[in-house]
């Protein structure tokens, strides 16, 4: 399979895959990180697909799996060039031999609602970025003759993003009483495996830990955890929205690793 994307959650996932048998490809847009890929094993790729750097290589699209980590990046202004880039690539894997697709997308896709999401409802994105996130969504969906599932993450934390860091010292932290809609970088790695495993294509799932904390309540706890000075948030509920994960449940048999983020953080996991 190929990994379009070997950043923060492709990466990770590339080196577990390999561990588990699975021959894997990886790209990076750094000739630096090439090295670094295929010290573990996977075989390195420089793929790029923005407008003015274009390099592409058709081989890495030889695979049956196309798994596109490949978020909008941010504070680049790319938002309206992203779906644009999510066609390109889709039209490489139809000119290869790719016949499933896994999207990474986002809950970013839906705006703040003040309410619980389930899945299933037509998300109405209020952010720059979820509106290039669901235009590319769709046209992943609308490909012919390869089958896709949408994952769409929560806020990614795990080695590397400790929670505590966001708002160590800060005072004054608006919106503190809203619930935090977060997945944990061991569910995204075991969840993506789990849909290659049972081949569970032609779905789209919002993704995320059923814990749903206080903005206040599991920042100030990870801060504790990590020594950090103690944030403080005003204790109130503006805009906010509650992700309602539970159908990769229902409809797979998934079970998160975390669904108590008070047990499972640890100085190891932040």
């Amino acid at each position: 399979m190929s990994i379009l994307g070997c950043g923060w959650y492709g990466f990770a996932l590339a080196k577990s895959l390999v561990s588990n048998g699975y021959s894997v490809k990886g790209s990076t847009t750094t000739v630096a990180k090439l090295a670094v890929i295929e010290r573990e094993g996977i075989e390195p790729f420089l793929i790029d697909f923005d407008p003015e750097k274009s390099h592409n290589d058709s081989s890495f699209f030889e695979s049956d799996i196309l798994i596109i980590s490949l978020p909008p990046k941010r504070h680049s202004g790319e938002h309206n060039e992203y779906p644009e880039k999510i066609r390109r690539i889709v039209e490489a894997a139809q000119s290869g031999k790719v016949q499933k697709i896994l999207m990474i997308s986002s809950t970013s896709v839906y705006g703040d609602v003040n309410r619980r999401i389930l899945q299933g409802e037509i998300p109405v994105p209020d952010t720059e970025s979820g509106i290039a996130i669901l235009a590319a969504e769709k046209i992943v969906q609308g490909t012919q003759n390869i089958n896709s599932t949408i994952l769409r993450f929560g806020g990614l934390i795990g080695p590397g993003r400790n929670l505590a860091k966001f708002f160590a010292g800060k005072k004054d932290i608006a919106n503190g009483l809203s619930p935090v809609n977060l997945l944990h970088l061991e569910d995204c790695i075991q969840l993506t495996q789990h849909i290659i495993a049972t081949d569970a294509f032609g779905y789209t799932f919002n993704v995320c830990s059923p814990d749903h904390p206080t903005r206040m309540d599991i920042y100030t706890m990870a801060s504790e955890i990590s020594g950090l000075e103690m944030p403080h948030f005003i204790q109130e509920l503006t805009k906010w929205k509650l992700i309602d994960g539970n159908e990769v449940c229902n409809k797979l048999n998934y079970k998160y690793l975390v669904n108590n983020w008070s047990e499972f953080l640890t100085p190891d996991k932040l």
